[in-house]
């Protein structure tokens, strides 16, 4: 794959992934939950507007700068404090149409970040560079994702890690 068949590809995934989100937003009850949903659905409407002038810049000139790509989600401890949160306001039943769409959400992150991944060992230097950012942020998506799924199912999980050992105590 060529770095403008990835950028155009990379296009494809975002839109994919808000349109995910969009849809989750609309139709979520849960208050929190809508709002995670617009962070996350914003999130990605702002990759589609990235990648779309950068592809339009590689057209022109030939030329990919791996420039700032900007994230609206706060830092990883910022996260962890919100999630916390959302355990104990979330209103959200495990069998909800909230969390199936939580899981669809998961699903194609997870697609979008091995894609971005797959990109970075392929792609020569220039590519690799650009799309090393895009892998950390998918990244975080996912473990968000992930984190508010196991907040709603109660598991007792933070980030696929056990809040609390059973054996032993």
């Amino acid at each position: 794959m060529n770095i403008e068949e990835a950028l155009k590809t990379s296009i494809e995934y975002e839109v994919r992934v808000r349109e995910v989100y969009v849809e989750a937003m609309e139709t979520a009850s849960d208050p929190v939950g809508k709002r995670v949903f617009k962070l996350l659905a914003d999130e990605e409407h702002g990759h589609v507007k990235y990648l779309e002038a950068k592809l339009q810049t590689y057209q022109d000139s030939g030329q990919l700068s791996a420039s700032d790509l900007e994230t609206a989600l706060p830092a990883p401890a910022k996260i962890e404090e919100a999630v916390a949160k959302l355990e104990k306001k979330v209103d959200a039943n495990p069998d909800s149409g909230e969390l199936a769409t939580l899981e669809k959400g998961l699903e194609v992150e997870k697609e979008t970040s091995a894609f971005y991944a797959r990109l970075v060992g392929e792609l020569p230097a220039e590519g690799r560079e650009f799309f090393k950012r895009f892998v950390e942020i998918e990244e975080g998506h996912v473990g968000l994702v992930q984190a508010e799924i196991d907040a709603v199912r109660g598991l007792g999980y933070w980030f696929d890690l056990p809040e609390f050992e059973l054996e032993g105590a």
